[in-house]
């Protein structure tokens, strides 16, 4: 089977919108959350979200497009485009049929749909656009990316809630180490800033209760009261490792393992005793063909809501048994909001940075231990480290669990199955 690199990264987030933003962001504990801005939050439970401010889809391409586009779909463009040009590739070096797009949203359009409904309600049939569902649809990220480069391969949109950007990056994954493409962009964009949204989440009890956007988001702290919403979206190029090496290119790492496992237990709540999860990040570690005492850092799913922080902590303490309080953890979501079905890209993408220029986010705004959750969590300081192995977790509704293993970059190009047996 074929090895895989990260040869580009694309973000557009909270705390920046491109490697070495994100970067600096993460090394500093800078934070995105905020009032909403570009929202009429009146009468809503809360104003706290992290935004990507000053976002400008005409810095990326065509205005016409971006006016066909929803905002999550935006996202996404102007995050394959960056991804793109951080890759060192350029038309010709790669065989469109033998490149896919796989781009995950949790909600897809959703902003599109509220807007038209208003039209449907206030002016009548006649009004409602006719690329109102075009615009709406989730798998357009993914297809607009595809129109966009030209790329003929597989086009897809994996929809698994919160762990939407972690499956398709992995599931392209496995369509290059088994032969089916060479490259693909993958990743998770999402634009849930809405009201009906907002009002979903808070309705469910889902949502930070907090006034201060300083204290809104607070992972594995005991005062934590749910999440903070945000947007974004994050784009990978992968390619076969052997195909990268070949071309000179910079790899931030390899994308080395990926378990996914449904928890069956009930549509919002994880289960109790995190067997999902664990299984999931095993499944990972051993695709990638390491042990447990391999992994350096884990970026966990760390949404900053009371069940999802304590059953996270115990799959972890499942996954590592007494290794886990040596094993340190963060939740980049203290930082970022949670970007839903485009959190798990984001968080991988962090993951690739953070094994490639050697250091552990913090998980940011901690002051008050849980007695549940009782890992290393880096607390408010990140940490220089010398990664060899890292892991990436992702949780959604539904019981769908995601985890992808990162390995520290070689020059050897060996095939999957020559690594393992080394």
């Amino acid at each position: 089977m074929n090895r895989v690199a990260i040869t580009g990264i694309g973000i557009m987030s909270p705390i920046g919108c491109d490697p070495k933003t994100v970067t600096a962001s993460l090394l500093e504990g800078v934070s995105g959350i905020g009032r909403i801005e570009g929202l009429d939050t009146a009468g809503l439970g809360t104003d706290i979200g992290a935004e990507v401010r000053d976002f400008d889809p005409s810095a990326y391409f065509d205005r016409r497009d971006a006016r066909r586009m929803d905002r999550f779909s935006q996202l996404s463009m102007a995050a394959a485009v960056s991804a793109y040009g951080d890759s060192g590739l350029n038309e010709g070096t790669y065989e469109p049929g033998m490149c896919g797009s796989y781009i995950g949203s949790g909600i897809g359009g959703m902003k599109t749909l509220e807007e038209e409904h208003k039209k449907l309600l206030e002016k009548g049939p006649d009004r409602v656009s006719p690329l109102f569902i075009p615009m709406l649809i989730g798998n357009m990220a993914a297809g607009n990316v595809s129109n966009h480069f030209r790329i003929t391969g597989p086009s897809m949109c994996i929809v698994t809630a919160c762990a939407s950007g972690a499956n398709s990056i992995g599931e392209a994954m496995r369509a290059i180490r088994h032969g089916y493409i060479d490259m693909a962009f993958a990743g998770g964009a999402e634009a849930p800033l809405t009201r009906a949204a907002i009002s979903g989440f808070w309705n469910m009890n889902a949502l930070s209760t907090a006034k201060d956007p300083s204290s809104a988001s607070l992972p594995f702290d005991k005062r934590r009261s749910g999440f903070v919403i945000g947007e974004g979206s994050a784009v990978l190029v992968l390619e076969r490792y052997d195909k990268a090496l070949e071309r000179g290119a910079r790899i931030y790492a390899e994308l080395a393992g990926y378990g996914c496992t449904d928890d069956a237990y009930h549509i919002t709540s994880p289960d109790p005793e995190g067997k999902g999860a664990s299984r999931a990040m095993s499944l990972a570690i051993r695709d990638a063909g390491l042990t447990a005492g391999d992994i350096g850092y884990i970026n966990a799913h760390g949404t900053s809501t009371p069940l999802n922080d304590r059953y996270e902590t115990l799959a972890i303490k499942k996954t590592f048994g007494d290794t886990a309080y040596d094993v340190p953890v963060s939740s980049t979501k203290s930082m970022t909001g949670h970007l839903l079905g485009a959190a798990g890209a984001l968080e991988a993408a962090f993951s690739a940075l953070a094994l490639y220029e050697g250091f552990i986010p913090p998980t940011t705004n901690y002051s008050e231990p849980d007695p549940d959750c009782d890992l290393d969590y880096v607390p408010n300081r990140a940490r220089k480290a010398d990664l060899a192995a890292v892991i990436s977790n992702s949780l959604g509704f539904g019981g769908h669990n995601a985890c992808l293993a990162l390995t520290k970059a070689s020059v050897k190009a060996g095939s999957h199955k020559e690594r393992e047996g080394r």
